[in-house]
């Protein structure tokens, strides 16, 4: 029985202490024990309230010979998420680069003691399932490999990690021109469900930074389809069982085309996001649906998903009815809820109290002299720096409060001391630098995006000259911008407003 997670924060780490595997947290202790040892390393990474983690933990963590083999032969390392989102960004990069496709939780990694990713799976069954290995067979091969053929697993990781950490920085740029709405307009057409609202068939999420988009674009040209195309989706998810009308709130995603059958699990930045495109949509039409759903969201948040003024990370109903609440604070996350509030308090000024104390909390509890926090353990990502400074620049616009302007500025200037490279952005600045952020939203909105969104809302008000940061990082960009502007909705937004004398020019 392992005691290696005992003195972590994170719920989902302590759920592993008790079981039969010997876990060691992400760190120091146990990448030098598997260099001393010259072992393998097993590499997992998940989430609190992801089922096929909860399965793997059941079915092989707890099964005596699997944990036997892995103690053995291995050192094995839990990782939590959305504690560590560098280590799970960086480890989906080898999935897809490895596998060929993308990944959801867990990531199952086996490395060498010097971190060289020689096999990459998800969710791993107990047993063999037809041609699939189960885990018992799975780890006597690793094992067998690593013992008589480990020079072919080091080199096929060192191959994963040179491919995934180019020297060469040169881009393919092309001119950024208003010709992106037609592509906006010529996609969306082809991928909306024009019956259902949404895009996709099945296992249908909200693609809210998608719908931002189609209103940004709608708002500069007053094409009625693509307001009917947000209008129809908004409608349709508010009717349909990814809404939780009883309780308030959205579930992550739907099963079905038709917003049913949805995974019971709720997350604050869904919810954040969610409820921020129902204000938007309600600010352009006025129609009171929109603005009554958004706020029974925002109600729901502030009742059951909140205490002493932050947001919890997100809940799960569980198949007995009971409702399971990882209660960790994630400054992104937080921030993204009170971006909300203080939108929502333009409207209600109810909601403004609520979202000055959310962001003097947040300040105070993640924010220590002067270094920013994902976590109340783990040094902040981009994202929180992008995230926390949209809110910031929001706070200063409602309350007027000149101090929130100048941390928002900070946080900007350390973002680029630290993240900013030649028109890229990297995630992180630990051990993990080669980890650039990409364009493409998927969870939520890039941070890459987010910040250089922020950097174009905040120029006008502060002195400095930002104007470079935007403009690079959207030409390093520009071809797959371009091109596939709704695989990257939140920087093509991004691109519209740095367009908009364009499309919209002066009289």
């Amino acid at each position: 029985m392992s005691s290696h997670l005992n003195d972590e924060n994170s719920l989902y780490l302590k759920e592993y202490s008790k079981t039969l595997v010997k876990w060691y947290p992400w760190g120091e202790e146990a990448l030098k024990k598997a260099k001393n040892e010259k072992k393998a390393i097993f590499l997992s990474i998940g989430y609190s309230t992801s089922q096929w983690c909860k399965m793997m933990l059941e079915e092989s963590f707890e099964n005596e010979t699997i944990a036997e083999l892995i103690n053995d032969n291995f050192i094995a390392i839990k990782v939590d998420k959305n504690e560590r989102t560098d280590i799970d960004k960086y480890y989906k990069n080898v999935y897809r680069l490895m596998n060929g496709q993308g990944c959801d939780s867990p990531i199952s990694i086996f490395l060498t003691e010097d971190l060289e990713p020689f096999y990459t799976a998800t969710y791993i069954a107990p047993y063999p399932k037809g041609n699939v290995l189960g885990f018992e067979e799975l780890l006597n091969v690793v094992i067998d490999k690593y013992t008589n053929d480990k020079e072919t697993m080091i080199q096929k990781g060192k191959e994963v990690i040179e491919y995934l950490n180019p020297n060469n920085t040169k881009i393919e740029a092309t001119r950024l021109h208003k010709t992106i709405i037609n592509t906006i307009k010529l996609h969306t057409k082809e991928l909306i469900d024009k019956e259902n609202g949404g895009f996709g068939e099945y296992t249908k999420f909200p693609h809210t930074s998608t719908l931002e988009l189609l209103l940004e674009t709608y708002i500069l040209t007053n094409d009625r389809e693509l307001l009917s195309y947000i209008s129809s989706t908004l409608t349709k998810m508010a009717d349909g069982e990814i809404h939780d009308r009883e309780n308030g709130g959205f579930y992550r995603y739907s099963s079905q085309k038709d917003w049913s059958q949805p995974r019971l699990e709720k997350m604050t930045y869904d919810n954040a996001l969610i409820s921020s495109i129902y204000l938007d949509l309600y600010n352009v039409t006025k129609d009171n649906f929109y603005k009554k759903t958004a706020f029974k969201t925002i109600d729901f948040m502030l009742e059951k998903m909140s205490k002493d003024s932050l947001f919890f990370a997100n809940s799960l109903t569980e198949k007995d009815g009971s409702i399971f609440i990882d209660t960790k604070i994630i400054t992104s996350w937080n921030a993204m809820m009170i971006n909300t509030l203080f939108k929502a308090s333009k409207i209600d000024d109810k909601y403004r109290e609520y979202a000055v104390d959310g962001i003097e909390t947040l300040l105070e509890k993640l924010y220590i002299n002067g270094e920013l926090y994902h976590t109340l353990d783990v040094k902040a990502f981009l994202e929180d720096y992008a995230y926390l400074g949209e809110t910031l620049l929001s706070a200063y616009n409602i309350t007027k409060n000149q101090e929130y302007l100048i941390i928002a500025q900070t946080l900007i200037n350390k973002a680029i001391e630290k993240f900013y490279q030649y028109g890229r952005w990297r995630f992180s600045d630990n051990q993990f630098t080669h980890l650039y952020d990409d364009i493409h939203d998927t969870n939520y909105p890039s941070a890459m995006a987010t910040m250089i969104e922020l950097i174009y809302h905040i120029e006008p008000l502060i002195e400095g000259e930002y104007d470079n940061f935007l403009f690079k990082t959207l030409e390093f960009n520009s071809y797959n911008i371009m091109r596939q502007p709704l695989s990257s909705p939140k920087i093509s937004k991004v691109v519209l407003l740095y367009l908009k004398n364009d499309i919209i020019p002066s009289k």
